[in-house]
């Protein structure tokens, strides 16, 4: 079986956890594409994720990765990093779940913030007082969520190429696994 020819990657975890870096990487070494939702979701909507949030409410943004995870259910494997929240929509993972493998990027509030440097900025659930308190908020209210992956991968003393590198290693077991 070919590496495209096997389910899609999927991502998650907190914003910072290492998705899109990793993704990228993890992606080059399977030779699949690589689609981030946000990108996408961005480049759909001609403008950023914080101005849709501002624009249209969370909840819109939302359906929009609904839409997107139907659209993607059907095509040939890739590596795809939805935003951090995605795994928290019942309907989005349950969608992706069958043509897919999902992995958490498991990271601390603190390490995650440290990744993100000035990209915080453009994180609209980030923004205000204190970004470290609202990301252990999302931590405490997801992390049940993201610990039904099919496989949880700490990254904490990670660098983003081992990261790819266990990535792309545990595709290739599941591809055998899956026949």
């Amino acid at each position: 079986m070919s590496a495209v020819a096997g389910r899609h990657l999927v991502l998650v975890g907190l914003p910072g956890a290492g998705k899109t870096s990793a993704g990228r990487l993890v992606a080059d070494r399977l030779a699949r594409p690589f689609l981030d939702f946000d990108e996408e979701l961005e480049r759909r909507a001609g403008c950023s994720v914080t101005e849709l949030f501002a624009r249209d409410g969370e909840a819109a943004f939302r359906e929009r990765e609904v839409d997107l995870s139907v659209e993607l259910a059907g095509r040939p494997a890739m590596v795809i990093a939805p935003g951090g929240g995605w795994m928290a929509n019942p309907l989005a993972a349950a969608t992706l779940r069958p043509a897919a493998r999902i992995i958490y990027l498991r990271v601390s509030p603190a390490a995650a913030l440290d990744r993100m440097g000035p990209a915080l900025a453009a994180r609209p659930l980030l923004a205000g007082a204190d970004p470290r308190q609202a990301l252990e908020g999302l931590l405490r209210r997801r992390e049940a969520l993201y610990a039904m992956a099919d496989f949880v991968l700490d990254t904490e003393a990670l660098s983003v190429d081992e990261v790819a590198d266990t990535l792309a290693v545990l595709t290739r077991e599941f591809e055998r696994a899956d026949g």
